[in-house]
């Protein structure tokens, strides 16, 4: 095929970067598109970009028909902390055409080459709140609105250019109806009372306004022993606010809080909103709000979003408590389904979930290579 790579400027070029996956995806069952709109923000508008660098390129064919897209990134904070030097690459997808997908790698190689980085990994975003990490199993399962999707033969492509597994991430799909385990609620009530904790109560997004900052703090701090995890700047955490704290449901989120009434551990789950995506079809309007919005307030399987507990509570067993919590609710309100969040596989955390009756739901990769092809 002939094809040529052409580097992304305008907001109105970014229109067409952002809908060749739906033609891409047409018709697939497991896609679950993003909405356009919040693509484009999330890329151009990124508050990561006080710090970062960014290039944006589409291959096009000798008709100028998108055959493939990608982002690259260089995160000079994530490179200082981890003490490397990599560029990286994100929003990639291509066609079944593994010339493309040479083309645009080694494009945001050369790039970062030319930036003096030594390695190219990813999928990644310019933080974990982008999606990130290759679908390697599970591609028969849809993906929570925050996740990835992609062909098989994305991974096949990216070995063939020679990267090799940086690290996994593992997502587990549960019965959101069986018994809280023995071992979950005995803990729970044994650490709620040995540490003189509670489960803070609100209703809407403005009673947790008071908490936002010490939540902040406390996320920052305890993922810090994640893999390519980058503390959050008080921009971006402006942005994570304005964003995501105003759709978290009270009855889906836990937040531990100490005699102090600060935060110490957090869990916090979304009603499953990857069929109203489908159905908006990457837009809003005229009736994708609709779709999205019935499916947030009529739900009946979770996402298990996020969780996590501060560094000086770490091995204290605050899991069991938010666990029960989350576990209580959804028997109470007659849920079918959860799908947990990916969690890395070396991750002592995913160790509860031995307690429960789960299967893989799906196994997420970040691929790495040096830079020099």
């Amino acid at each position: 095929m002939t094809f040529k790579i052409k580097e992304i400027t305008t907001r109105k070029e970014m229109k067409r970067f952002s809908r060749f996956p739906l033609k891409l995806y047409k018709n697939h069952p497991q896609y679950v598109p993003t909405l356009i709109s919040d693509e484009i923000k999330s890329i151009l508008d990124s508050p990561s970009m006080k710090y970062c660098q960014r290039k944006i390129w589409i291959a096009c064919d000798s008709e100028n028909r998108i055959t493939g897209r990608v982002v690259g990134i260089v995160n000079p904070r994530a490179n200082e902390i981890y003490g490397y030097k990599r560029v990286r690459f994100g929003w990639f997808d291509i066609i079944e055409d593994f010339e493309v997908a040479q083309a645009l790698i080694r494009t945001v190689a050369d790039w970062g080459a030319s930036l003096g980085m030594t390695e190219i990994h990813g999928p990644l975003g310019f933080n974990t709140w982008n999606k990130q990490g290759l679908v390697v199993e599970g591609f028969e399962n849809l993906p929570q609105f925050n996740c990835l999707y992609n062909y098989p033969y994305y991974s096949v492509f990216l070995e063939r250019l020679g990267f090799s597994k940086e690290v996994d991430w593992i997502q587990y799909i549960m019965s959101a109806r069986q018994p809280v385990p023995d071992k979950i609620e005995r803990i729970n009530e044994a650490i709620i009372k040995r540490y003189n904790l509670h489960i803070l109560k609100w209703k809407k997004s403005s009673d947790f306004k008071p908490y936002i900052d010490d939540f902040f703090d406390m996320y920052n701090k305890s993922f810090m022993t994640v893999c390519n995890f980058i503390p959050l700047t008080p921009e971006e955490i402006h942005e994570s606010t304005r964003f995501y704290m105003k759709l978290i449901n009270p009855d889906l989120s836990c937040f531990v809080m100490d005699s102090n009434n600060r935060v110490v551990g957090f869990s916090i789950s979304f009603p499953s909103i990857s069929r109203a995506l489908q159905k908006a079809r990457g837009y809003l309007f005229p009736f994708g709000w609709f779709h999205i919005m019935k499916a947030y307030f009529f739900y009946k399987d979770i996402d298990l979003m996020m969780n996590g507990a501060h560094p000086d509570w770490k091995g204290k067993g605050l899991s069991s408590i938010y666990h029960y919590h989350t576990n209580k609710t959804a028997i109470r309100k007659n849920l079918r389904w959860a799908v947990t969040n990916p969690q890395l596989e070396t991750n002592h955390a995913i160790d509860v979930w031995k307690e429960y009756d789960t299967k893989l739901h799906t196994r997420r990769r970040c691929y790495i290579r040096n830079i020099n092809f």
